[in-house]
């Protein structure tokens, strides 16, 4: 008997390679899924709002859902280096006062307050239109995600702080960025069989790398292969597989500071 679920995910090169093999039933399993696409602070109010049976979720917003969601143990966005990038206009010296975000829910925004508390004013904007946001001077700086971090430097644009850098040094662990969430209400079977599938389809993804390459640029920001490795690389690896003891323990403590 199928399994009918609906899954919301991110358009992002780490999702859409992790949940290839599924999508595209590259592997054999009985669930049907209605399959949605959204950014990143979409996804989360959709979970805040219950919506959707599965998401990705910014870890921040967890607290918010715990009640109604469970986190997965596979298809995590977590590691070291990953961080997001506060940038600004190449040249400006002036106070940062008004910044760009991707999201008051995200991560990002989670972090850009708790390292730049000075911070008066935040912008929340589509992630895609951030970069360019802030080098028209919409904004005194702005929080990158995604691609946007691998490309900033083609622009006007230069780093203030890798938010990564200042988690990790504080904390010496790796930095939560994004979980996938099942519903409560999901019979427990059936949660264990989803999880255990989307663990196979991110080792078949590393197994098989070409075979998701043009599902990736179907959905993908920037098309550049360089790009789209770069990405993957970075934000899918063993902790999306499985968080195991110290991807928890770092989930921990991000949330102990959301609560």
């Amino acid at each position: 008997m199928m399994k009918k679920l609906s899954l919301h995910i991110s358009p992002c090169p780490n999702d859409t390679f992790a949940f290839d093999a599924i999508i595209n039933h590259r592997l054999d399993h009985n669930f049907d899924l209605e399959v949605e696409y959204k950014d990143i602070e979409e996804l989360n109010l959709g979970v805040l709002a219950g919506l959707p049976d599965i998401s990705k979720i910014s870890y921040s917003v967890y607290p918010k859902i715990a009640d109604r969601y469970l986190l997965l143990d596979s298809g995590s966005a977590l590691g070291r280096g990953n961080g997001q990038l506060l940038v600004r206009r190449k040249g400006e010296r002036g106070a940062i006062k008004r910044v760009a975000s991707p999201g008051l829910h995200t991560t990002a925004n989670a972090l850009l307050m708790r390292y730049f508390p000075q911070v008066e004013s935040v912008v929340p904007m589509l992630f895609s239109e951030i970069a360019q946001a802030v080098e028209q001077g919409v904004t005194d700086a702005g929080v990158l995600i995604h691609e946007g971090r691998f490309v900033y430097q083609r622009r006007n644009l230069e780093l203030v702080a890798d938010l990564g850098k200042l988690w990790e040094a504080q904390t010496s662990l790796p930095l939560p960025l994004g979980a996938i969430v099942i519903k409560r209400e999901v019979a427990e079977q059936v949660r264990a069989d989803f999880e255990a599938l989307l663990a196979n389809s991110v080792r078949f993804a590393f197994d098989n790398p070409t075979l998701s390459r043009e599902f990736i640029k179907q959905h993908a920001q920037e098309l550049e292969d360089e790009v789209i490795n770069q990405h993957i690389a970075l934000f899918v690896n063993n902790y999306t597989v499985s968080l195991g003891e110290e991807g928890r323990k770092a989930v921990e403590k991000l949330l102990e500071t959301e609560n």
